[in-house]
């Protein structure tokens, strides 16, 4: 399941010693469908109980030990839980992308739904072996043979019903099944012949970045070869350092950790791309050059949006990269008018701070927040400049109170009007122009549409504004100022910026 890129390297020069592994395991299905009861149960813990809204909204990893039916012997399990709600489609991608083994979770009340659906194509996709969980089976009138049709409709052919794809009844509430379904995912595991090399250097991937104001960038993985040891050097495509820190899932410090172990890594310089491959050990120069031509999977507006064409500005904000993900995705499905397009001015992980709205005032832009908050110096600032802020740490309600905001911006479409009175210079894209503010005002690094008769004949960017030979932030209206900007088209004497 892991990168082809990754498969042979580092190159060997004789036959490593070959281990055998722990199998790592993703949960997946439909949201309220019994994912996070089901961990629950097994790891003996309530972290249902912990989210907001009993939704699991960013990823965990979990290390479990169980009884191998036959020997006897305790056998470790890795789980990953992943989110359900429709947002976290890339996440739950991602996860049977790490995973050898999943589990799709499909309740007995409710049968195959959407998300369902979605889960398993990201099971297919990735081509991991798979399981299914048919969860409330201790709800009354329970029809498993409808559930099972409705899985045999929809492409999952079960053992007995003309399939291979083993599946197993469990209740999270009496337990019903539960220790049966972990004989199978070993069984299944033992198939996949999982292996390692302790010689190896340690390979894995991220699975969530943050943040932390005490500890700085926190960074989660999972372990698929070699070791990991405090110490080591540690690299992904766009981000390396050094383990200073190593903590398994228990938050506790440790030495070294065997694969498939997750484990919590400080020491990165800079926070990695969620979902990337990593490399740790003694790297040369040359195993670092060549981490670096790794594909790294990062997060980017520039597939859905276009910055010269945009009306309505957000700066995202939000307590990890999964959920930073994760609203982005979403807010692409915001509803907006025909005429309005959105900008995503920055993202970033992290409380709210006075930086951002200082972002948001010389751009207009409105700052969502999800599972932050704004600190006293970013709130006392909007309230000044009279900038919106939007948090929820539910991200339905989030999504809620976007929408309506987007409704209130979207009333206004220009913040000022520039006439152009003198167009001193022109170099690549840039051009220096004079001009005087007759409505409303004009913001530095706002975009601006070039208004020429009565027809926009493109677009820009205002990069530098003075007035009176002194740098400005704002000129507002009656004031003439010279400013900078950047556009494909050229600036005439007598043009109008349509600021916005």
């Amino acid at each position: 399941m892991e990168n082809d890129n990754l498969k042979n390297f580092p190159p060997k020069a004789d036959q490593p010693l070959v281990e055998k592994r722990p199998p790592v395991v993703v949960v997946v299905g439909h949201v309220d469908h019994g994912k996070t009861s089901l961990l629950d149960y097994i790891r003996k813990s309530n972290v249902a109980g912990k989210e907001a809204g009993g939704i699991t909204q960013s990823v965990g990893a979990y290390e479990i030990e169980h009884p191998s039916t036959g020997s006897g012997q305790a056998r470790k399990i890795t789980f990953i839980d992943t989110p359900g709600h429709e947002a976290f489609s890339k996440m739950r991608a991602r996860g049977a992308h790490v995973a050898d083994v999943a589990i799709l979770v499909v309740a007995t009340d409710e049968g195959v739904k959407p998300q369902t659906k979605e889960a398993l194509k990201a099971i297919l996709d990735s081509k991991t072996p798979f399981v299914v969980a048919l969860t409330k089976v201790d709800k009354p009138n329970v029809d498993l043979e409808r559930i099972k049709n409705d899985l045999t409709a929809n492409g999952v052919l079960l053992e007995g019903y003309g399939g291979n794809v083993s599946y197993q009844g469990v209740s999270s509430k009496t337990g019903e099944g539960v220790n049966e379904l972990l004989d199978l995912l070993l069984l299944t595991a033992d198939v996949e012949d999982l292996n390692y090399s302790p010689d190896n250097l340690g390979k894995g991937m991220v699975l969530e970045v943050k943040l932390d104001k005490q500890r700085g960038n926190t960074v989660t993985v999972i372990l698929k070869d070699g070791k990991l040891k405090k110490g080591d050097l540690i690299a992904t495509a766009t981000a390396k350092g050094k383990i200073k820190i190593l903590e398994n899932f228990l938050g506790k410090q440790v030495v070294e950790l065997l694969p498939s172990s997750p484990a919590v890594v400080l020491g990165f310089e800079s926070l990695p791309q969620v979902g990337e491959e990593f490399l740790a050990g003694k790297l040369t120069e040359e195993d670092l050059a060549k981490v670096k031509q790794l594909t790294a999977r990062k997060l980017s507006s520039s597939d859905t949006s276009s910055k010269e064409s945009q009306t309505i500005r957000v700066i995202l904000k939000a307590d990890s990269a999964g959920s930073l993900e994760a609203l982005h995705d979403l807010l692409r499905k915001v509803p907006i008018k025909e005429n309005q397009t959105l900008d995503i001015v920055s993202q970033s992980v992290g409380e709210i701070t006075d930086g951002d709205i200082k972002d948001a005032v010389a751009t207009s832009a409105m700052v969502l927040g999800f599972r932050v908050s704004p600190n006293k110096a970013a709130e006392n600032l909007a309230r000044a400049q009279e900038v919106t802020i939007v948090t929820d740490e539910i991200i339905y309600k989030l999504v809620e109170g976007t929408e309506k905001a987007f409704l209130e911006m979207g009333r206004s479409k220009f913040t000022g009007e520039l006439e152009v009175l003198a167009v001193f210079s022109s170099k690549n894209n840039k051009q220096t122009v004079g001009g005087k503010v007759s409505s409303g005002q004009i913001r530095i690094k706002s975009w601006a549409d070039i208004e020429r008769k009565d027809e926009v004949v493109g677009k820009g960017k205002i990069i530098s504004l003075q007035q009176g030979k002194k740098e400005a932030n704002v000129v507002n209206l009656g004031n003439e100022c010279g400013l900078i900007l950047e556009s494909n088209v050229k600036v005439e004497v007598g043009d109008k910026l349509l600021s916005k």
